[in-house]
């Protein structure tokens, strides 16, 4: 852990949500002295209540906790119509596709765009509770799907598009989805791909599905199925401008998404109304000090939690313009996103750690070749950031200007839980720093005791929150067993986030990664994202990615694939391999020798950039891959990295 503190330039600041560290504390006393007023004071300033809520919180059948009681709101209305009397020329939606096409939505055109498609779903008989699946690519139309939905109190559940039939398939089940909203294809490096055929597949025997509704994109031939596919193209044009939104109850839930575990079928987290739009707006009020005239270019894809919190659902709340990109960030060169941030004038850029890696090893002075005076917040997600990735972004990217939010949260969430106030926070790079107020984030051991500085524990939400996740989906046993049944405080059940976390000296939290991500080596459990750190300040390692391997003697042993930055390099692996582990040595102790190094041309990523770690560890063990390697961004890779370990 870096001794570094970075301070907040307060001059990128005018008028933020917190200006210094004691107008942070002094909220945190607030919520400590009066949580429940606290909270009904945000909701009551930050929601257009259609009826006000009686109860702010509802502790009687914990943990399924209920918030702002009795309230009665639409969250489309929110994120839209709230808006139309000052911002309704405004851009909501900057839409830019992978080939350059651009799109401008403003808020009126917005309003008129969603009320025809939630027409659309009631035409065909969609009422509020029906579930809807939308399967989309990154375009304008992804955020309709989900605010038709909102609008008539469907419950949306969006699918990533990069996954497969059968995961599409398990997903359309498990939601007993209704309809399901999808497009023929979409662009991708320059090159169109199809969803449409991928939906025909999945629907292969499953007669819950009524209709299917196609936006067509890239006008590829498809197979239509009669009585069941619907032209989105053609019906929308008759569709009427206005609807009425449905007046939903707090609680009422909002979405599904879907995550999977490491065994067993797909998990539907299940979010509610009025909670989850409300720390929505407030983290981006909070964390990325979105202002009026700000863009703001969160480039995650929608089929995931980020995509919906801070693509769609946060920056429109907040009454902001959201910046939605089909492309891949290096495509067509190492340039593009910083052409985007040059053109649109980008004041918050929002990606995760994966992304950060990719764009420095592709082109490290690329960044200085364009003007990003415009940024002024820097925001990462998804996966703790390396020291050396994180220096980058600030030094290269941000001109050592920006502040960077390393953000702490998870789907279950709904929103930030962990992270820097970009005007008041000192940042440490690589840690995620303090909760934010109203989060009661707290590292203990399972009885509750909070764990000294520099000892691993549990990071545990010890209070419950507006955003939190509701219920799984049809098993709230599931729900009770996945995040409330290992650690407790005051004798009370408290959420387990699954990750592994250190105080240090300052009350910094640093994030170790998953506990089940842990290598058992001779007793010593380890976390894989500390090692991975270790090797990652290797000058010559682009990426990393550590997992157990069994062993006779110590239980497991290290095993770490490691992409270089130089392929010439690979000439010097011995000695290569003893300057990791020296790092390694010094940075965690010797107990964490990395005994298998590969290295390998490339790791399996799904498109969204998430390492399949599940494939790695099989590799390791010399096990038959199992696992689908459809949805990965280069399923080659895995047969390379095969041969790779094959010669170790």
């Amino acid at each position: 852990m870096l001794k570094e503190v970075y301070y907040p330039k307060k001059e990128m600041f005018k008028n933020p949500a917190f200006k210094n560290m004691c107008e942070y504390k002094d909220l945190v006393e607030e919520f400590e002295k009066d949580y429940e007023g606290t909270w009904s004071k945000l909701a009551k300033e930050k929601i257009t209540w259609f009826e006000d809520f009686k109860q702010t919180l509802d502790t009687s059948n914990a943990p399924f906790y209920k918030w702002f009681v009795g309230g009665k709101l639409n969250v489309t209305y929110n994120c839209i119509d709230r808006h139309l009397e000052d911002k309704k020329n405004k851009a909501a939606i900057i839409w830019e596709g992978d080939n350059g096409e651009k799109r401008i939505i403003t808020y009126l055109e917005l309003y008129r765009d969603v009320n025809r498609f939630a027409n659309l779903l009631k035409s065909l008989g969609v009422k509020k509770g029906d579930r809807v699946v939308i399967y989309m690519p990154m375009i304008p139309e992804a955020a309709y799907a989900m605010l038709a939905c909102a609008r008539i109190g469907a419950i949306h559940s969006v699918v990533f598009g990069g996954f497969s039939a059968e995961a599409l398939k398990d997903r359309i089940l498990d939601a007993e989805a209704k309809i399901v909203i999808t497009a023929d294809g979409a662009f991708r490096k320059g090159k169109p791909y199809m969803l449409k055929p991928v939906v025909d597949k999945a629907l292969e025997g499953v007669d819950i599905v009524e209709k299917v509704i196609v936006v067509e994109r890239n006008n590829e031939d498809i197979n239509w199925v009669e009585g069941r596919d619907l032209s989105y193209n053609d019906l929308i044009i008759n569709q009427d401008d206005k609807c009425k939104c449905e007046i939903m109850d707090s609680e009422d839930p909002l979405f599904l998404l879907y995550t999977s575990g490491s065994t067993g079928k797909p998990k539907g987290v299940q979010h509610s109304q009025a909670g989850y739009i409300l720390w929505a707006q407030l983290t981006m009020e909070w964390v990325f000090d979105i202002k009026d005239n700000d863009t703001f270019w969160c480039t995650a894809d929608i089929g995931w939690i980020t995509g919906h919190t801070y693509i769609v659902y946060g920056p429109l709340a907040a009454g902001g313009t959201t910046l939605m990109f089909e492309g891949v960030l290096t495509y067509p060169d190492s340039g593009r996103a910083w052409k985007m941030v040059e053109e649109y004038k980008v004041n918050q850029f929002y990606t995760a750690p994966t992304a950060i890696r990719l764009l420095h090893k592709m082109g490290p002075d690329e960044p200085k070749k364009y003007d990003l005076s415009s940024l002024r917040i820097l925001g990462t997600v998804g996966e703790p950031i390396d020291p050396t990735a994180w220096k980058w972004y600030y030094e290269v990217v941000g001109g050592g200007r920006c502040s960077i939010v390393d953000t702490w949260w998870q789907t279950e969430t709904g929103g930030h839980m962990i992270s820097p106030l970009p005007a008041a926070t000192p940042i440490k790079p690589g840690s995620a720093t303090f909760p934010l107020p109203g989060i009661f984030a707290e590292i203990i051991d399972e009885e509750g005791n909070k764990m000294p500085p520099n000892e691993k524990g549990l990071l545990c939400i010890t209070k419950p929150w507006p955003s939190m996740i509701r219920t799984i989906w049809g098993d709230p046993e599931r729900f009770i067993k996945s995040y409330f049944s290992t650690a407790k405080k005051d004798g009370k059940p408290v959420y387990f986030s699954g990750d592994g976390a250190i105080y240090d000296e300052d009350g910094y939290i640093w994030i170790t990664g998953r506990v089940d991500d842990v290598i058992n080596v001779s007793g010593h459990r380890l976390g894989t994202a500390e090692i991975e750190a270790a090797i990652k300040k290797h000058p010559l390692v682009a990426e990393v990615a550590v997992v157990g391997r069994p062993d006779e003697i110590k239980g497991e042993s290290i095993f770490a694939y490691v992409v270089l930055k130089e392929e010439d390099t690979i000439a010097e692996e011995i000695e290569i391999i003893q300057e990791i582990n020296a790092i390694v040595k010094e940075e965690i102790g010797a107990i964490a020798k990395v005994d298998t190094i590969a290295f390998v041309p490339g790791l399996p990523k799904t498109r969204s950039g998430k390492i399949m770690r599940r494939i790695l560890r099989a590799i390791a063990k010399g096990e038959e891959i199992k696992q689908d390697t459809s949805t990965l961004e280069d399923p080659k890779v895995v047969e390379a990295i095969i041969a790779v370990v094959n010669k170790i």
